[in-house]
């Protein structure tokens, strides 16, 4: 027999209100078990979390597991936040293997009945390609799962994370969740738009990429870019480049004549530094927001900052004389 959508996260959050219950014997506790019973969407990343909120707004708790400035490949989960996924109405994740340590836990709660949605998986993904300067690539032709630094892709997922919240989270109103997604998409639209004008500043020959890690295999794609190579030539954070891969990529920025890295902000910078001494001093290291949201004030705490930021960084970087 299949159970109805909603009705397994109900009864955990039920039976969790009664432990409470139990334990206090107060009508506090009744009070705080009626609001357990709200609609619940848990989000892996933050970057999907923030887009996620945008989308559902009052209609469901919205619960985001990473932190602000932490890494999507590394991060883990607490024994609370694991419980957490098992009584969701309804899961977000990035999948194509960018939450690695965290998969699993996503993974036990489809089985127990969770509905999961891979947003990644949904939005047409491309794969991993050697860099344009040549030199190995690890994973290469297997998905990418950095979708978001497309804003076009993230269009396309607000609109199916729209579509998933109404089909399987019972209790929201489907005519609120448009009106947000019509909302958010003419936002994500117009900084599209705004990505393209200051693009345009940016001669054709200077429009190379080297990185912490292939992060920006979207951006360049859909922006024009050529992606040179990485410190790390690899799509996560958890590989390490050995000294010929450093020759190689040092190699490479000598002939396309690039002088500028851009790192992670909230990745150490040492191996881009490593790069700066190779080239005896000429390469500039230009910090951006890549796989996390910052705190809220701190330069990138929505989507939509992080993406302006990222831009005018870039621009800025590839300008200068």
């Amino acid at each position: 027999m299949t159970t109805p959508k909603g009705i397994l996260p109900r009864m955990r959050r039920l039976l969790w209100s009664l432990i409470a219950l139990a334990c206090t014997g107060t009508a506090t506790a009744c009070a705080g078990a009626g609001g357990d019973d709200r609609p619940r969407v848990v989000v892996t990343t933050n970057i999907l979390g923030d887009v996620t909120r945008e989308i559902v707004g009052r209609e469901a708790d919205v619960t985001v597991l990473m932190k602000p400035d932490a890494d999507p490949h590394s991060f883990g989960l607490s024994a609370r936040q694991a419980a957490e996924l098992e009584s969701a109405d309804l899961v977000v994740f990035s999948g194509l293997g960018l939450e690695e340590n965290v998969l699993r836990h996503v993974e036990a709660a489809d089985d127990s009945g969770v509905a999961t949605f891979e947003v990644g998986n949904a939005v047409d993904p491309l794969t991993f390609r050697p860099p344009a300067g040549g030199g190995p690539e690890e994973g290469a032709g297997q998905p990418d799962p950095h979708f978001w630094t497309d804003p076009d892709r993230v269009r396309l997922a607000a609109g199916l994370i729209a579509d998933e919240v109404i089909e399987k989270v019972d209790g929201v109103d489907e005519k609120t969740l448009r009106g947000n997604a019509a909302r958010y998409d003419r936002q994500l639209a117009r900084l599209t738009a705004w990505m393209e004008k200051s693009f345009d500043r940016i001669p054709e020959d200077r429009r190379s990429l080297v990185t912490n890690h292939h992060v920006f295999g979207y951006f360049a794609d859909r922006f024009g870019f050529r992606v040179i190579g990485a410190v790390v030539p690899s799509g996560t954070t958890l590989a390490s480049p050995s000294s010929s891969d450093l020759r190689s990529l040092t190699r490479a920025m000598r002939e396309a004549g690039v002088r500028t890295v851009f790192a992670d902000s909230s990745r150490p910078t040492r191996l881009a530094d490593v790069l700066r001494d190779e080239l005896g001093g000429r390469v500039e290291v230009v910090e951006l927001y890549s796989e996390s949201l910052t705190a809220r004030g701190q330069g990138a705490d929505t989507y939509l900052r992080m993406m302006r930021a990222n831009a005018t960084a870039v621009t800025q970087g590839l300008t200068r004389r």
